[in-house]
């Protein structure tokens, strides 16, 4: 016989609220949902970045960016939706490197910046460099390689923007 985890009570649910690191900057599932189809929108069209991405996706796209949401809502909210193991799927990939991750990085933030409030959208890139690190070392082990330092980028300053162009 199996047992089933207790269901989530009310305290429970608004622990998990306050703990959740996007609570307190306004960050909601439909954010995360609307982040996760612009960004995508914008690496499917990027000529560098989205050959890379339609090859490993393919035709799955729905379902992907249904997982990246779950992905995103289990960091940003402790959904816990997330089921899923990044690090393999990133290293089996034929070409995952340093400055591709590099271009991934200016490009989420710029849309961060365009579809997140100041302050969520600086969540959401801390999180997001935090994350692309792991990755890289990750990835790097498993070839058996050190990637290259890169500086950790400055902070993410909402006054200004990216123009247009120029990732």
């Amino acid at each position: 016989m199996r047992l089933q985890p207790p269901s989530m009570t009310t305290q429970d649910l608004s622990r998990r609220e306050r703990l959740a690191p996007g609570a307190p900057v306004g960050v909601t599932e439909a954010m995360c949902r609307d982040l996760v189809d612009e960004f995508y929108a914008r690496v499917r069209a990027d000529p560098v970045l989205g050959p890379i991405f339609n090859g490993a996706i393919g035709d799955r796209w729905d379902s992907h960016l249904a997982k990246l949401t779950d992905f995103w809502s289990s960091v940003m909210l402790m959904t816990g939706r997330f089921k899923g193991s990044p690090m393999a799927v990133h290293a089996a990939l034929p070409r995952a490197e340093p400055d591709d991750f590099q271009r991934w990085l200016a490009m989420f933030r710029q849309t961060a910046l365009d579809v997140c409030p100041p302050d969520a959208a600086a969540l959401f890139c801390a999180k997001a460099e935090m994350i692309a690190q792991s990755l890289q070392l990750g990835i790097a082990a498993s070839r058996g390689v050190l990637p290259p330092r890169h500086p950790r980028p400055p902070a993410v300053d909402t006054s200004s923007q990216v123009t247009p162009g120029t990732l």
